[in-house]
C-alpha cells in the first residue's frame, strides 16, 4: 500500500492568478463586467438618437469619453474641497464645462456634424453614465486612476453604440461611413432608420451579453 501511494501521480497544484493592478482593474472592468450599459443600463437614451449613421456615432462617442474622462479627473482634483452638500451641483458644472468644449469645437471644425447632432451632444451633460462615474468613482479615487475609469466606462459605452450604428446604417441605407457597401440588389430596410429600431437593437445585445456571457462568466 505504501508503493502504490508513492507512485500514485501528485495532484495537480493550480496556480493562483495574479490579482490586477488598480489600473487594470479600473479600465478593463468599465469595458467588461462592469459596463455602464450591459450592466448599469445608463445612457441609453442616446442611442436613440445618434446611431443612424456611423460618422455621427463616432463624434458623439469621442465627445463622451473626452466629457467623461475629463470630469472625472477634475473631480478627483477638487474632491478635497467640495462641500458634500454641494457635491452634485459642482459635478454637473464640472461636467457641463468640458461639454461646452465639445460643442464648441465640433461647431467650429464640423459644423455640418454640430447640426445634425444638434442639441444631442449638449445632453451629455446629462448623461448617467458621465455623473455615475464621477459620484461613484471621481469622488473616492486619485485622478489618474479616475482618468482611467474615465475612458473605459466612455469606451464601454462607445463600441456598443458603434456596433448598433454600423448595423443600422449597414441594413437601412446599405452604407458605412457614407460608403455605398451593398449594390442596388439590397432594398434599404426603412425601419432600421427610425429610432425604435434602436432599442430593439440594443434590447438584443443586452440580452445576449446578460443573458449568455456574463451568466456563463458567474459560474
Amino acid at each position: 500500500m505504501a508503493d502504490i501511494a508513492a507512485r500514485a501521480p501528485a495532484p495537480a497544484v493550480r496556480k493562483a492568478k495574479k490579482p490586477r493592478s488598480k489600473a487594470a482593474k479600473a479600465f478593463f472592468d468599465g469595458i467588461g463586467k462592469n459596463n455602464p450599459v450591459f450592466v448599469q443600463i445608463l445612457g441609453i437614451c442616446s442611442t436613440l438618437a445618434v446611431t443612424n449613421v456611423v460618422k455621427n456615432t463616432i463624434v458623439m462617442c469621442l465627445g463622451l469619453i473626452w466629457a467623461t474622462a475629463m470630469s472625472n479627473v477634475s473631480v478627483s482634483l477638487l474632491r478635497k474641497w467640495i462641500p458634500a452638500r454641494v457635491r452634485m451641483i459642482v459635478e454637473t458644472l464640472i461636467i457641463a464645462v468640458w461639454v461646452i468644449i465639445v460643442d464648441i469645437v465640433l461647431r467650429a471644425y464640423m459644423p455640418d456634424i454640430s447640426r445634425q447632432l444638434g442639441p444631442y451632444v449638449g445632453l451629455i451633460i446629462t448623461n448617467c453614465i458621465v455623473m455615475g462615474r464621477t459620484e461613484a468613482f471621481g469622488l473616492a479615487n486619485p485622478p489618474g486612476l479616475s482618468f482611467i475609469d474615465g475612458v473605459s466606462a466612455g469606451l464601454g459605452y462607445s463600441y456598443i453604440l458603434l456596433i448598433i450604428a454600423v448595423i443600422r446604417e449597414l441594413m437601412g441605407s446599405g452604407t458605412l461611413m457614407g460608403i455605398r457597401i451593398l449594390g442596388p440588389w439590397w432594398t434599404n430596410w426603412s425601419i432600421m432608420v427610425m429610432a425604435p429600431s434602436a432599442f430593439f437593437l440594443l434590447g438584443v445585445l443586452i440580452w445576449i451579453v446578460r443573458g449568455k456571457i456574463l451568466k456563463e462568466e458567474k459560474k
